[in-house]
C-alpha cells in the first residue's frame, strides 16, 4: 500500500470525529452559530441539488468481483503530470475560519501530515503564502518524503488581481491553477440570506486580497477589513467571464490549468482544447436549484473529453464508497469538501486530519473488497446503474 490507512490503525488510534458521515456533518452543524452553519451546510434556494448530489450515488451499486489477489493495494493515482498518494484532495472551500480559528493552516498541516493534496480558495482566510509553509512544514515534521502537492483555486476577480494572484501561487509553490468557472455571481442561496449573515463582513476569507501586492496599491499598505471587503465584492462576479478570458490566463501561466464547474459535455470537449483538465462541480448545489447532480454529469464529461486532459470530480463525496463509484465513472481523482470542514469544526486539524484517515480506510476496504488491487484499475464495469433513487 501507498499512503493508505487501514481498519486496525483506525481502531488503534481512535478517531477525533464520528465515522458516519451523517453524524459527522450533524454535529459539526450543532456546533457552529447560525451564519457559518448557513455557510457550510446550505445550498440554492430549495437546496435540492445538495440533496440530488447524494441521492445520485444510489443511482449507482458496486459490482465486486472475487478470486483476485488483493492483498497488497495501491492508492496511487496521475493527475495530468503529477502523481498523488490517494485519490482524494482536499476542495477549495472558502473562510475556514468561520469554522476554526486556525482556518486553512490548520488544514494545510493537515494535508501535510496525511500526504493529501490540498486545492486553496481564493477567498481563504490565510494568504496562500502562508499556507503552503505550513503544509510544507507539517509534511517535513511528519517524515514525508514526496513535496506535497498544492493546488490554487483562482475565482475570477478582474484580470489585473488574478493575474496577481497566480503569480504569487507560482512563487508560493502551487503546482496547478483550478479556474472555477461555474460562479460569475454567486446563486440564491436562501438559508445564508436567511441568516443575515455576510462573512466578507466579518473579515473571513479576506486574506488573499489583503496581501495582494495589487490591491494594496489601490488601498495603500495597512488597509482595513471594511475597505478590503469593498474591493472584494468589487471584483468577484463577472457574468461577462467567458471562454477568451480563459485563453487570455492560459497564455499568462505556465501551470497547469482546470477548469472547475463543468458539467456539459460540450463545454468539457471545448475545456480540453484550451486547458489541462476539468473538474465536474455544480459547486456543492450552491448555484442552480434543480441542477443535475455532479455525479449524472460526471461519465457524460469523461467520454467528452476522451482521455485528453484529466477529469477531477467534486459536490457529494462522504464515503469510500463514494470514491470508488465517481473513479468508476471516469474521474481520475475526487475533491473532498464538506466533510473536511465538519472536521476542522469539531477538532481542528487533528479533525480534518481525521476525516481523511477515515475516508481513506473506508476506501481502501471497499478496493479490497471489491476485488480491485489498484485505484487506478477501478473501470466502468465495476458499477451497473439501478432504477432508484
Amino acid at each position: 500500500m501507498d499512503g493508505t490507512s487501514r481498519k486496525d490503525d483506525l481502531l488503534a488510534g481512535g478517531s477525533t470525529v464520528p465515522l458516519d458521515p451523517e453524524t459527522l456533518a450533524e454535529r459539526a452543524a450543532a456546533a457552529l452559530d447560525p451564519g457559518p452553519r448557513a455557510y457550510l451546510v446550505g445550498g440554492a434556494e430549495t437546496e435540492g441539488s445538495v440533496r440530488e448530489n447524494r441521492r445520485a450515488f444510489d443511482r449507482w451499486r458496486i459490482r465486486p468481483r472475487v478470486l483476485r489477489d488483493t492483498s497488497t493495494r495501491d492508492h496511487r493515482v496521475t493527475v495530468g503530470d503529477e502523481r498523488l498518494s490517494h485519490p482524494v484532495a482536499l476542495a477549495p472551500i472558502g473562510m475556514q475560519s468561520l469554522y476554526d480559528d486556525q482556518a486553512e493552516e490548520a488544514t494545510a498541516r493537515a494535508a501535510g501530515r496525511t500526504g493529501t493534496a490540498l486545492c486553496l480558495s481564493t477567498v481563504s482566510s490565510v494568504s496562500l503564502e502562508a499556507v503552503a509553509r505550513e503544509q510544507d512544514a507539517a509534511a517535513e515534521a511528519d517524515g514525508g518524503t514526496e513535496t506535497p502537492v498544492r493546488w490554487f483555486q483562482a475565482y475570477w476577480s478582474g484580470r489585473e488581481v488574478t493575474a496577481s494572484m497566480v503569480r504569487r501561487a507560482e512563487r508560493a509553490g502551487y503546482s496547478a491553477l483550478v479556474l472555477t468557472v461555474d460562479t460569475p455571481v454567486t446563486g440564491w442561496r436562501t438559508r445564508e440570506l436567511s441568516s443575515e449573515y455576510v462573512p466578507f463582513d466579518h473579515g473571513h476569507g479576506l486574506a488573499n486580497y489583503a496581501s495582494d501586492p495589487v490591491v494594496r496599491e489601490r488601498l495603500g499598505d495597512d488597509p482595513d477589513d471594511e475597505a478590503v471587503a469593498a474591493v472584494v465584492a468589487e471584483c468577484l462576479g463577472d457574468a461577462s467571464l467567458d471562454w477568451d478570458d480563459v485563453a487570455w490566463l492560459r497564455e499568462r501561466t505556465a501551470l497547469p490549468l482546470y477548469l472547475k464547474g463543468v458539467m456539459h459535455p460540450d463545454d468539457a470537449a471545448r475545456a480540453a482544447d484550451v486547458a489541462d483538465g476539468v473538474v465536474v462541480s455544480n459547486h456543492g448545489g450552491r448555484q442552480v436549484d434543480g441542477e443535475l447532480a455532479a455525479l449524472d454529469a460526471l461519465e457524460p464529461v469523461a467520454e467528452a473529453v476522451d482521455n485528453r486532459v484529466p477529469v477531477l470530480f467534486d459536490s457529494g463525496i462522504r464515503t469510500g464508497a463514494d470514491v470508488f463509484r465517481a473513479l468508476a465513472l471516469g474521474a481520475d481523482a475526487v475533491l473532498l469538501g464538506r466533510p473536511y470542514c465538519s472536521g476542522l469544526t469539531l477538532a481542528g486539524e487533528d479533525g480534518v486530519r481525521d476525516v481523511v484517515r477515515n475516508l481513506r480506510a473506508a476506501f481502501d476496504l471497499t478496493l479490497e473488497l471489491s476485488g480491485y488491487a489498484a485505484a487506478e484499475s477501478v473501470d466502468r464495469e465495476a458499477v451497473v446503474r439501478v432504477a432508484r433513487g
